[in-house]
């Protein structure tokens, strides 16, 4: 025999089709598939564009400033790291004028295979803002940064 939930089913259905983090996390998700689909080609993943492009300045950043910029710790960074130095894109190398700071660049490879996927990305993004109309991209860029 069993039991009934402690809250109504209702309820349920009300967080489901209410609620902003559920929506937001479903829309990630998706549109990270769009993008890791389009890119597969090149081996590389939409957060992996995401960390290669980061590197893409004029000054090796820090890895706190590029965890920032992405939104992730440096161990999660770290990782991130990872296959991509194995693949020779990413160099991590210690600061030369402090040396308890690490600093990212890409590597010659890393840049060409970024120019290489910078069209698949605009292509893909073209998509997706057509999808979203006229001015979408942007309302939707403004709402989510209202959220940070």
């Amino acid at each position: 025999m069993s039991k009934s939930p402690p809250i109504p089913f209702s309820t349920t259905i009300f967080v489901r089709d209410t609620c902003l983090c559920l929506h937001v996390q479903r829309a990630a998700r998706a549109l990270a598939r769009q993008f890791d689909d389009a890119l597969r080609p090149l081996d590389i993943t939409n957060g992996q564009f995401s960390l290669l492009m980061s590197l893409n300045r004029p000054e090796a950043p820090s890895m706190s400033a590029v965890a920032s910029l992405l939104a992730m710790d440096r161990t999660t960074l770290t990782a991130a790291l990872k296959p991509l130095e194995r693949r020779g894109l990413v160099e991590v190398f210690v600061d030369p004028n402090d040396r308890r700071l690490r600093r990212l660049r890409l590597t010659a490879d890393g840049g060409r295979l970024l120019a290489e996927a910078l069209p698949i990305w605009k292509e893909t993004h073209a998509a997706v803002d057509e999808r979203l109309g006229e001015h979408g991209a942007d309302r939707l860029r403004a709402d989510l940064l209202a959220l940070t």
